[in-house]
C-alpha cells in the first residue's frame, strides 16, 4: 500500500458535511467514489477535520492508502477529472506521497479556520453563501478585547454542540481574531482562529458570541459568565454554517 496526503478545497453548501452518512452526500464519499473510479477498491480517505454541513474549505488536509503506485501529479488530475465530470464541488490542489507515520488527523498540530461576516444592510450577491450578513455595524475594537478572554486553556462546554463527542471539553485556543477587510464581495469582517483541535461547533459559537460583543448587546462581563457557565444554554445564537472555513492544517514537516 501507498499513502497520499491530499489538500482539498470545496464549497460544503451541497454536502452534509465532510463524514460519510447514509443516504446524503459528503465530502468524504465524493472522494472516495472518485478514487474507485480511478481502480483504488474500496479506498478509505480520513480528513484532518469533519467539517459540519455547509462548512467551506480551502486547506482541509486529508489522506488515503492506495494499492497503485501514483505520481502524485497524475492522481491529482485523475481525481480532478472524475470529481469534475460527476458535478462534486471538490477539489484537490495539491498531493504527495508521504510515509505510514503520517495521519492527517492525529498528526496535525494546528489547525486554522476563517469566518466572514458582511455587516451590511445591502442583500449579498457575490458573497452570497460564503459569509453571514449582520445588519448592524459591528464593533471590531469590542470583539477583539473580548476575544482576549477566551485565549488559552478553558472548559469551553459552552461553545460545544450537546451532540459533541469529545472526551473533554478542554481545549487550548491559540488565536482569535477579527479583522475588517476588503474583498470581491464587499468589505468583510474576518474572523481568524487558530488551535490545535476544536470542539463541534466551537467556532461558530465563539463567533456567534464576538457578534453580541460587536452589536453592544453584550459585554466582556457577559462573554466571561458566559465561559465560566460551562453551559451550553449560556451561548449566544450560533453563527450559521456557510460563512465557516478551514483555511489551513499544520503538520510537524511543515
Amino acid at each position: 500500500m501507498n499513502r497520499y496526503r491530499f489538500t482539498l478545497e470545496y464549497d460544503g453548501a451541497p454536502y452534509a458535511g465532510w463524514q460519510r452518512q447514509n443516504d446524503v452526500p459528503s465530502v468524504q464519499a465524493a472522494i472516495e467514489t472518485a478514487l474507485t473510479k480511478i481502480g483504488e477498491p474500496g479506498p478509505l480517505i480520513q480528513g484532518a477535520g469533519r467539517t459540519d454541513a455547509g462548512v467551506h474549505a480551502t486547506g482541509q488536509v486529508a489522506h488515503a492508502d492506495l494499492v497503485r503506485p501514483w505520481k502524485p501529479f497524475r492522481l491529482m488530475e485523475a481525481l480532478n477529472a472524475h470529481l469534475h465530470q460527476s458535478g462534486e464541488t471538490v477539489a484537490v490542489v495539491d498531493c504527495d506521497e508521504v510515509d505510514d507515520e503520517f495521519h492527517a488527523r492525529f498528526s496535525a498540530t494546528t489547525r486554522h479556520y476563517l469566518y466572514r461576516i458582511a455587516d451590511r444592510r445591502a442583500p449579498l450577491i457575490v458573497a452570497a453563501g460564503r459569509a453571514w450578513q449582520v445588519k448592524v455595524p459591528l464593533d471590531i475594537a469590542a470583539m477583539n478585547t473580548a476575544a482576549k478572554l477566551l485565549l488559552g486553556t478553558h472548559d469551553f462546554t459552552t461553545f460545544r454542540s450537546t451532540e459533541c463527542q469529545a472526551k473533554s471539553p478542554v481545549k487550548t485556543l491559540d488565536t482569535l481574531h477579527a479583522e475588517r477587510v476588503e474583498s470581491l464581495g464587499g468589505p468583510m469582517i474576518e474572523v481568524t482562529t487558530s488551535a490545535r483541535s476544536f470542539l463541534h461547533n466551537q467556532v461558530r459559537s465563539l463567533v456567534g458570541c464576538l457578534r453580541a460583543v460587536g452589536e453592544g448587546r453584550w459585554t466582556n462581563a457577559d462573554l466571561q459568565a458566559a465561559l465560566n457557565a460551562k453551559d451550553r444554554a449560556a451561548c449566544a445564537p450560533v453563527a450559521p454554517a456557510h460563512g465557516l472555513f478551514l483555511t489551513r492544517v499544520d503538520y510537524p514537516d511543515g
